[in-house]
């Protein structure tokens, strides 16, 4: 049966409905806003798996016809996800997965399919808004519900799921999403705003989302309060586990005092085959040995869990002997790669990342097909991480998930401090390798990316850091982490990216694992943050402070110049024929823009003023009084045309051809010939007058002034 809610967030309707579509699904829900509508469902297994992680997969689909376009490429149907459609499964990922009662194990799929939109609000939060509401309707076990706002800022004022015309004038993007208790994850970009701006929009994001909250419990009752599936954790033998921890509690406390990765995880590791040999070698049933082992497995990472945490809230000392404050030590370097247009090698601690720019022109600019139109992206940021950066193997292919995500995030971060396409004209691509990870390999790209960007000679409007803040909470025990290690993040309770610049936050993404953290430890963790990007930022500039002062020799040398937009066709030509004249003769690239604007492109700056020079030449107007070379290039009784400049004719009259009287014009002129001729007149028309007899008489009053001279003297 179906059944509908509506409520309101900043002034726009929103309704949830179930019981109409998918109905085989455990959990669905259509959420609407105006013509905007996405369709999430939710099933779960109800067999257990086998996998030692919760295994819950989120897939975002975006659907061409909802925009009433059919998608691009040779087969015409909708491929694999775009980068969008993947950054959004994240977002519905991200807050709905702490959600789940700890140590369900049932595999889990939520899937939200786009069926109409029209651009005027944004799809990621009614997706959010629909997982949420389709799994809290159904039987799965899930303690929700939760929700998520888009928060901007405009002329001062936040709003709440801003429209896109909004955000062109907001200061800050950045969706938040929570439960009743508190947020569980932050994802966004601002313009260099303050830490108590920062706060005080989370904030009023968390409380712009109680009525989605209010709206999903009254769809829940409505339908019936469906009872949730019974679950109970397994749980390990009380015997087993009590001669595992009595074998393996202060070998693993051993372990974890030692400060390189490698090393701790090789003590971890032989620790583990010890306990294995001793407690497991005596069992002969093999689905027992079987089950016991994969219980040794986790009776060892609850230890490191209990015990790390232990000794940070304890001893206020970590698993690298760091107090909670102090940053790893930094090392960088520029110019590594002689061929690239700009490097940078950003070292902290056991986290490298090596980062590289490439400029390009307008042909460089990445092209996508995506739901709402197609758009042109100048600036890039590529994040790559191989399975050596944490020493393991693993496959090659295309990028994951987690890669894109981070990408994004460090994308982000350096948008803000990206010059003014029109003084510095050129598309940016930069590309992070991760060679070495433990602990915020995307802050390490925003800091390797800054530094190959000013080697490139990008005059970039701030120097960005990034930092990650990590969480230990144990009841009324807080401890709050700066510069965050891999073991930390997977054992702390948050991990809170923060990039900036001296005047203020550009970039900033939280995931929080407990049920909530108070603001007031938020507001904790941005002020430690601040103090650790300030170390990180003055480090980097010790290497490098400002861009260099020209770029790359590699580098493509960019001119722009301007003229009349009426020109641009004399430019262009017939089918393209005089631009790829220009190209073909000088070897440049040439880009323009609607408005007139021309960027000429070359490494050999003769070839750049040689196509400028042509350019000119072609848009260059006939003035009055001036002499031009011209070539006739047609006769008729009455005169000749005359081409004094590319594409401009005048009309030499044949009463204007000589002093004395001209009784047919191919008796003194050709085809073809090259003549001087003056310009005398140019009517409202653009019709040109041309006279080769004012030259003559110029010439001649020179002759008698000359020869007057010489009389004289």
């Amino acid at each position: 049966m179906k059944t509908t809610v509506t409520t309101s967030v900043g002034g726009k309707q929103i309704t949830i409905e179930t019981g109409r579509l998918a109905k085989q699904a455990d959990g669905a829900a259509l959420v609407t806003c105006g013509n905007n509508m996405v369709l999430v469902t939710a099933v779960s297994s109800k067999k257990t798996s086998e996998l030692d992680f919760f295994p819950l997969t989120v897939e975002y689909i975006e659907k061409f016809y909802a925009t009433g376009k059919i998608p691009g490429g040779y087969f015409k149907r909708e491929g694999k996800p775009t980068n969008d459609a993947i950054l959004t499964a994240r977002l519905i990922d991200r807050p709905i997965r702490p959600s789940f009662p700890e140590g369900y194990r049932h595999e889990t799929q939520v899937v939200g399919t786009v069926l109409s939109a029209d651009g005027a609000f944004p799809l990621e939060i009614l997706a959010s808004l629909g997982a949420s509401a389709a799994l809290h309707v159904s039987d799965i076990p899930f303690n929700g519900p939760t929700a998520a706002i888009q928060v901007g800022r405009v002329d001062g004022q936040f709003v709440a799921n801003p429209t896109p015309q909004q955000m062109e004038k907001s200061d800050m993007d950045v969706i938040v999403a929570g439960t009743r208790n508190g947020l569980l994850m932050v994802e966004g970009e601002t313009k260099f705003i303050s830490e108590a701006d920062c706060l005080a929009a989370l904030k009023f994001g968390h409380q712009s989302m109680m009525p989605l909250l209010n709206a999903q419990d009254e769809l829940r009752e409505k339908t019936g309060s469906k009872a949730k599936r019974p679950f109970t954790a397994p749980a390990i033998d009380a015997d087993f586990k009590g001669q595992a921890e009595s074998l393996l509690k202060s070998k693993i406390a051993a372990a974890l005092s030692i400060k390189i990765k490698q090393d701790r995880y090789a003590a971890v590791a032989a620790a583990h085959a010890e306990a294995e040999t001793a407690l497991l070698a005596s069992i002969t049933d093999k689905d027992l040995a079987k089950q016991r082992k994969k219980e040794l497995g986790a009776i060892v990472e609850e230890l490191k869990y209990h015990e790390a945490r232990t000794m940070i809230l304890d001893k206020k000392v970590r698993i690298d002997g760091r107090d909670v404050k102090t940053v790893r030590p930094i090392a960088n370097e520029v110019g590594l790669l002689p061929r690239a247009h700009g490097s940078g090698l950003f070292t902290r601690g056991e986290t490298q990342c090596l980062g590289t720019v490439t400029l390009g022109t307008g042909d460089d600019e990445q092209m996508v097909d995506a739901l709402l139109g197609t758009q042109k992206r100048k600036f890039m940021l590529h994040y790559n991480f191989p399975p050596y950066s944490v020493g393991e193997v693993g496959r090659f292919g295309g990028q994951g998930r987690r890669e894109i995500g981070h990408g994004n995030l460090a994308e982000r971060a350096l948008k803000a401090v990206l010059p003014d396409h029109e003084k510095f004209p050129y598309t940016i691509r930069v590309v992070s390798e991760v060679l070495e990870s433990n602990g915020s390999s995307s802050m390490g790209t925003v800091c390797a990316g800054t530094m190959a960007m000013l080697d490139a000679g990008v005059p970039i409007k701030g120097n960005v850091a990034g930092i990650a803040m990590g969480l230990i909470k144990e009841g009324d025990r807080v401890a709050v982490l700066s510069d965050i290690l891999g073991d930390e993040d997977h054992l702390g309770d948050m991990d809170f990216k923060v990039a900036g610049t001296p005047q203020g936050i550009t970039a900033l993404q939280m995931d929080i694992k407990i049920d909530s953290v108070s603001f007031e430890v938020m507001d904790q963790a941005l002020a430690q943050a601040k103090e650790g990007r300030s170390h990180i930022l003055n480090e980097m500039e010790k290497v490098i402070k400002v861009a260099r002062g020209q770029i790359s020799e590699f580098a493509p040398r960019i001119e722009t110049i301007k003229i009349k937009p009426d020109k641009i066709r004399e430019v262009i030509g017939s089918g393209g024929k005089v631009i790829r004249g220009i190209t073909e003769a000088t070897g440049v690239k040439i880009e323009i823009e609607d408005d007139g604007t021309i960027h000429i492109a070359s490494a050999d700056p003769e070839a750049t003023k040689k196509a400028i020079a042509m350019i000119n030449d072609i848009i260059a107007e006939a003035e009055v009084g001036k002499t031009y070379k011209g070539r006739v290039v047609k006769i008729a009784e009455f005169g000749a045309f005359v081409e004094i400049l590319p594409n401009t004719q005048g009309l030499l009259h044949i009463s204007e051809i000589a002093n004395e009287r001209v009784r047919a014009v191919t008796d003194v002129l050709k085809e073809g010939e090259i003549i001087d001729v003056k310009v005398l007149e140019v009517d409202r028309a653009g019709r040109i007058k041309l006279s080769r007899k004012a030259l003559f008489t110029i010439a001649a009053e020179a002759g008698r002034a000359q020869a007057a001279f010489g009389r004289r003297s």
